[in-house]
This record gives C-alpha cells, sequence and structure tokens, in this order.
C-alpha cells in the first residue's frame, strides 16, 4: 500500500484551476499515472482532512520537443481534478491576516 504522499505528487496551482475553485471548490493535483480515483481520494482526505465530492481524471500527454536536429518527448502524467464538499477549502499559501 502506498503513502498519501506518494500518491498526491503535487499540486498544479495555475489560472485554470484557480477559476475553477472560484465557482466550486476544486483542487488540482500532479498523481501517478496508476492511482486510481478512490486512492486519490483517500489521499486527500488524510492529508488535508477534507471531504471529497467527487474526483475527476485524465492523462496529460507529454509535448514533443525538439532542440536543434534532436527530437525527444516529454512524459505522460496525470491530472486529478478534486472537487471538495460545501464548506471545505485546503489553502496552500496560507492566510495571510
Amino acid at each position: 500500500m502506498r503513502s498519501p504522499y506518494d500518491i498526491l505528487r503535487k499540486p498544479r496551482i495555475t489560472e485554470k484551476g484557480s477559476l475553477m475553485a472560484e465557482a466550486v471548490p476544486t483542487v488540482v493535483f500532479e498523481v501517478p499515472l496508476d492511482a486510481n480515483k478512490s486512492e486519490i481520494e483517500n489521499a486527500v482526505r488524510s492529508v488535508f482532512n477534507v471531504d471529497v465530492e467527487q474526483v475527476r481524471t485524465m492523462i496529460v500527454r507529454g509535448k514533443v520537443k525538439r532542440r536543434g536536429r534532436h527530437i525527444g518527448k516529454r512524459s505522460n502524467w496525470k491530472k486529478a481534478i478534486v472537487t471538495l464538499a460545501e464548506g471545505s477549502e485546503i489553502d496552500f499559501f496560507g492566510s495571510a491576516v
């Protein structure tokens, strides 16, 4: 069994994710390619002590990049969009009061 910290690699804080979080409390994480929705849900619950309403996942395909005549490809990665229950919130930056 994997640790919750192995499943939740890092939060993906982007402009699009911030706009989604304003309408409905959502958080976007980068997770391993073989992680499933129930593992992600349990990891978020145990690490952040919040109620999870829904987990959506997608595989982001790596881009083909070239540098001169050399061509390479970035790795594929999995994105998990976690919708939190009403009243739940994850604050990554801390509240500046």
